[in-house]
């Protein structure tokens, strides 16, 4: 790559033995806090919840496994913008195949999506149409995982977007479907718009639109709206947000307890997975970042998008569609339309959470196949 920086080339993950070695060494030697009886979750992640889980990672949990799940996959690593940038590209057998580019979340990874390379590009196999075939594209944001730690400042959302219409480029996509979620429900909105001419259509699982501050915003809402901000109030009032704000203060600080420490990385992402998610995935992608050395550049994210100058007036105009999880984020209408303009799917579900790409896959990808049928 270093003398053709645009080149792709193939990646295979492979994980030194001693740096396995030294997470277990680690994990076996946890120096566990205090914690006031009875608690719960009222001051954080509870100890016996940690506790569970780092017993899990140390005895149960095999990286091997889930490095050759990875490796059973085409990988790829490119240079874009002065970083690497890593990514799985699966193409589909059915010829009009619609290429999709998928953006993982905050603290997920490329593992976010591995169980949806089979039913999206091989629909046929799974009980679907071939005209639902996607040719899937799935990256590594730049700072995490197998991208590795980025060596310049900015990474913010809408350079992530713009790295991402060069991916596609570079592939040799003239149009192509964007989903994301969490971050990628940030990155891919901003895709759509700045690359309209080849973006067919978003979809995504939030959309992140909160009120402005003016009053007037608030009079005559819907109750399905008034409930979703209630909820809003009630998840950031109750600390769901507190990561957010510590991250974009002083990453480099947090940096060095978190890379340090394989159990204090665990609950500081597992506030997040506080919803009943196996452990298998929480660890996979925890151990996805620590093994990687990306978690201090991953949350670098957060401080340049707190300090992003450019940020856009106008809304998006790609077509649109949210799928919202009953213990998700509930994104309001109102404040979507006011920053999407082309919204033409909003479809709310009975079940599913944070982390609805995995436990309630079933139910999204149904959700992405309908409006994309629509866009193709």
């Amino acid at each position: 790559m270093k003398n053709n920086p645009t080149e792709i080339t193939p990646f295979r993950a492979a994980i030194p033995q001693r740096d396995l070695d030294d997470l277990q060494a680690r994990l076996a030697r946890v120096r566990w806090p205090d914690e006031l009886p009875g608690v719960d979750w009222e001051y954080g992640v509870p100890l016996a919840y940690v506790q569970q889980l780092a017993e899990h990672w140390r005895t149960r949990f095999d990286w091997r496994a889930h490095e050759a799940r990875l490796n059973a996959q085409p990988q790829f690593v490119t240079e874009i913008d002065g970083e690497t940038v890593h990514f799985i590209h699966v193409r589909s057998r059915e010829p009009n195949a619609l290429p999709l580019l998928v953006t993982h979340g905050w603290p997920m990874s490329v593992f976010e999506y591995l169980d949806w390379v089979g039913p999206l590009t091989d629909p046929r196999a799974h009980g679907a149409e071939a005209a639902d075939a996607f040719d899937l594209i799935i990256p590594s944001l730049p700072g995490v995982g197998f991208s590795g730690p980025t060596r310049g400042a900015g990474w913010n959302t809408r350079r992530v977007a713009r790295a991402w219409a060069e991916l596609m480029r570079r592939l040799g996509y003239d149009r192509y479907g964007a989903h994301g979620n969490d971050v990628g429900s940030q990155v891919s909105p901003e895709l759509g718009r700045l690359d309209p001419q080849h973006v067919a259509g978003v979809h995504v699982t939030q959309l992140f639109s909160f009120p402005s501050g003016d009053p007037a915003e608030f009079a005559g809402m819907s109750d399905e709206d008034q409930q979703a901000l209630a909820f809003l109030q009630q998840f950031s009032s109750g600390g769901g947000l507190a990561y957010n704000a510590y991250q974009s203060a002083q990453p480099q600080t947090l940096a060095y307890a978190l890379q340090d420490s394989p159990v204090g990385w665990l609950a500081w992402v597992t506030q997040l997975f506080r919803q009943d998610v196996d452990p298998d995935y929480i660890i996979s992608n925890a151990a996805t970042y620590w093994l990687t050395n990306t978690i201090g550049s991953s949350i670098r994210r957060y401080y340049a998008d707190a300090r992003e100058s450019e940020k856009p007036s106008e809304p998006t105009t790609a077509p649109t569609a949210v799928a919202i999880f009953a213990r998700d984020f509930q994104s309001i209408r109102r404040f979507a339309d006011r920053d999407h303009a082309n919204i033409q799917q909003w479809t709310r579900f009975d079940r599913g959470s944070h982390f609805a790409p995995h436990d309630a896959a079933d139910l999204l990808i149904a959700d992405v196949r309908r409006f994309f049928r629509t866009v193709r």
